[in-house]
Formats: structure tokens, sequence, C-alpha cells
């Protein structure tokens, strides 16, 4: 079969960083190309370099033996390449139809320059039926979930007609539903000959859609494999060079007295309602549900972001109100939002003031911030996490996402919290990053801090969490001990629906 897309030797730098190097492989039409590989083995950089986001260095892109350089993304689309990126960038004011049709809306005629927006709208209708889309055409992109936004962006790539979409980390914010009408999207593109290329890092999504399997290390081309012949202990080895004994470190710490308590939380606006739980010293408390189960919601409220109708809260036996973000971190909280770019990370800041923004006061020479404080306090994280970085002056927005993941950590880290909230603290990350990230989550647990997690992830869940609470409907549905099966908690994340 015949390449649709070649790849020969492409290499690109960043001030400091070999980000690729002489990558090559080749995609063939009516297929799935899984592109793996960890974070900041350059396969994004790789992709947006062939959609006109970035320039290469050197090297060249061919599609169907012609050969491409675009220099904008418009002109990537034009050309039939289209790519769903990891990190949602829509216009949140617009509607969905809008966002869709964005500089290409339909007009009346030819000779006016009116936009049709009911054709606009009728247009999304169609598309998001043709492809099991449950979606209003006509609502702000502001008022959907993150899932709801991630299958929009996945439709209007669609539209384009494109020969080659790259989908980069695609279901990182979808529940099993949706994911499952993603592979069936993907089955009716290969089938009209559509070349894809597929970036993710759960192994078993890899394993059930692809046709081959390209594996990048450090910015190089490590191997392609048909992806019949791999398994899961193979891809990770390519990935990262040697083999991980386990996927969760081993949970060696001892749970204490009781550290925070919630009693009948509602929330004014959202959906949660009546919540109790307690955590304990030294624990890790999972929260399970699906996708609008008000698991994220939960988090909000306790951290202030949100209008508490009713509940109180303890930490220590002793009452606390945490009614903004302000008054919750000199409680001692802490929050890893689910969405590192829309609220985790300041992208056009450096990775030293990402890291001390939540700790300014810790690091002041008289009334005066010091250089001096802040840098030593930022390099010191950037060892002890592994941050993968040419200088802390460096532009957090440059680094890969689960970089970015470490220093929101390390920020949080500097405020010495005492209870730790993770919505989703390694979506979009790698195996290898994702072992470390869990090796410091249990660190903190055994240091006395507790810990409630949010993942949409039931391995994830299982293999860390000492207890997982079910969130069903805004509700709390169960809890249930650490080796409980995936039945158990589905059944109970399905008992408010």
């Amino acid at each position: 079969m015949n390449a649709l897309l070649e790849i020969r030797e492409v290499s690109k730098s960043f001030p400091g960083v070999k980000a690729l190097d002489k990558v090559s492989f080749s995609v063939k039409a009516g297929t799935t190309h899984a592109l793996m590989g960890e974070n900041g083995a350059g396969k994004s950089t790789l992709m947006k370099c062939l959609f006109g986001v970035y320039r290469k260095d050197s090297g060249s892109f061919l599609l169907e033996g012609e050969k491409i350089d675009f220099k904008t993304s418009r002109e990537a689309l034009s050309r039939g390449v289209a790519m769903v990126h990891q990190e949602l960038n829509q216009a949140g004011k617009l509607t969905v139809a809008e966002n869709v049709y964005l500089g290409r809306f339909p007009k009346y005629n030819k000779y006016l320059p009116f936009i049709n927006m009911k054709e606009a709208i009728r247009l999304t209708e169609k598309l998001f039926e043709s492809l099991s889309v449950k979606v209003d055409p006509r609502a702000k992109i502001e008022t959907l979930s993150v899932s709801q936004r991630q299958m929009v962006e996945i439709a209007k790539a669609v539209s384009y007609g494109a020969k080659i979409i790259v989908f980069d980390e695609p279901t990182s914010s979808l529940n099993t539903d949706e994911a499952n009408t993603l592979f069936s999207i993907i089955e009716k593109l290969k089938k009209d000959g559509c070349g894809i290329i597929y970036i993710s890092h759960k192994m078993e999504e890899i394993l059930r859609i692809s046709d081959e399997v390209t594996v990048m290390r450090d910015g190089k081309y490590i191997a392609t494999n048909d992806a019949k012949e791999l398994t899961t202990e193979k891809i990770i080895k390519l990935m990262v060079g040697r083999e991980l004994s386990g996927r969760y470190p081993e949970r060696n710490g001892e749970i204490g007295a009781p550290l925070f308590t919630a009693e009948n939380l509602s929330d004014e606006y959202t959906h949660l309602f009546d919540v109790s739980f307690t955590l304990h010293r030294g624990e890790i408390l999972g929260i399970a549900g699906l996708d609008g189960s008000g698991r994220t919601e939960l988090l909000e409220n306790l951290f202030g972001l949100s209008t508490r109708k009713s509940g109180r809260l303890y930490l220590e036996g002793q009452e606390i109100f945490n009614r903004s973000a302000e008054e919750a971190i000199k409680n001692g909280f802490a929050f890893v939002t689910e969405e590192r770019r829309a609220s985790g990370i300041f992208g056009i800041l450096s990775i030293r003031e990402n890291t001390v923004i939540s700790s300014l006061k810790d690091h002041l020479f008289g009334p005066f911030l010091s250089n001096k404080k802040m840098s030593e306090a930022t390099v010191s994280y950037i060892k002890r996490l592994g941050i993968k970085t040419p200088s802390e002056k460096t532009k957090i927005r440059s680094l890969s996402g689960g970089n970015q993941q470490k220093v929101i950590f390390a920020r949080w880290m500097l405020t010495d919290p005492t209870v730790l909230l993770l919505d989703e603290p390694t979506r979009g990350i790698d195996v290898g990053a994702k072992y470390e990230i869990y090796t410091l989550i249990n660190e903190l647990a055994k240091a006395g801090r507790g810990i409630i997690l949010v993942s949409s992830e039931m391995p994830e869940l299982i293999g860390l969490c000492d207890r997982i609470m079910v969130m069903s409907g805004g509700r709390q549905s169960g809890t249930v001990s650490r080796g409980a099966g995936e039945e158990e908690i589905m059944t109970l994340a399905t008992r408010y629906l």
C-alpha cells in the first residue's frame, strides 16, 4: 500500500532544546497510525510542524507524493490536513455552529457578503447527526462541558473532508460512550480512505484502534510496528527505554486520624447535593463517576470556587468556610485543576513565575520580591521533580503537558498544603511521567497530607486510592474500599441516572 503521507528526516529546535532529530515514518491511506512516546518526545511538535503551527528546521513532508510546507494552519486545512489539538482553543462567547464554521461561514449567495447563520446551524446539525454527536449547535461554547467541547472540535476537523486528520489526545476528556463514538467516527473515516494519526498515552485504546504504532523518544524516531504484534509491556519499553515493574507504586504509608470532614454539602448553582465524607491523614480518597456526576463540582465547592448552598467543613475538628480560593489556600488547601491550559498555567509567564505565584509572601526581601529566593525555590523543584526545561526562565507554554503538570505540583507544594484536591492530575501525560506523579502523590500522602483524587481512569483510581467515593447525578452513591472491582464502581456510578 502506497504512503498517503511521508515524513522524511524532520528536525526542529527551540532555544536550548532539540525537539525533533531527523524523524522519518509514513502513514498509509485508510489506516490509523498511532504516535506514542513520553511527554517531551516530540510527538505534538512534529504534528504542529506538519500543520503549519511551527516551521521545521529541515526535512520534508510529502502528501500523496507532493512536497508540502504549510506556513499556516489555514493553508493546511485547505490542502486536506486537519488537526484536533490536545489543548482546546475555542471562542467561548460564540455558539457551537459559529466555532465549527469560523472563517468559512456559508453566505446567502456569492454576490453578497452576509453570513447565513441559519444555514450554518443546519449544516452543523447535519454534521453532528452523521457523527452521532449530541450537542446543540446554538449553545455557547463556554456553557459546554470539556468533553462536549472536545467532541465539537473533533466534528469540526471531520467537516473539512481532510485526507489526513491528526488526533492529539482526543479522549483525554471523553467518557466511555463518547470515546466509543469517536472510534466509530475513525472507522468511517478509514473506510473513506482517510489517514489517521492518533496520539495517545492510553495503551488499551492504542492497541484497540491502531493499525501501526510509531514510538518516539527524546525527539528521535525509535520504531514502527504492526499494532497486532505489540503488547502494553513492549510499548512501554520502547517509550521509556526500560521496563516499568508496575504501573502504580506500592502504597506503604499509614492512614492516620481524621483530618478533614465535609457535612451535607450542596451547591447553589451546580449539580451537587448533600455530599458528606471524612478524609484521614495520609489517605488518598478517590472520586469516581461519569461525566457530569459532580466530581469536579465537589472539588470546586471545597476550594471556594462555587457558591455553597448548605453544608459545613471541618479541618482537624475546627470549622472552616473556604468562601474563596484565597481563603482555601490560607486554610491549607491546594487545587490542581482539570484543564491545565485554561485554569492551571499562566502560559505567557516563565516556569519560575508559575511556580512561586501562590507563595509570593514567602519570597520577599523586605517589601520586595527576591529574585534569588524565587530562583532557588524553583530550581530546587525542577531538580526534585525532574522537570525537563532549558531554564527556570523558559515560558511554561513551551513545555510538554507532563512537565507543565509537574510545575503546577511544585507551585502547590511550595504552599505546604494540608489537603490536596487533584482533578485529573495525569490527563494527557505519558506512562513514565504518570508514574513519577503517582510516586509524588504517594510521598505527599506518606508525609501526612490528605489527598482527594478525581480521575476518569478507573485503573488509576483502583491502583492509587485507599478508598473510592462514587458520584452519580450530583449525589454520593456509595464508597468502596481498596481492591474493589470496576463493575462494582460502575454500578454505583449509574445509580442516580
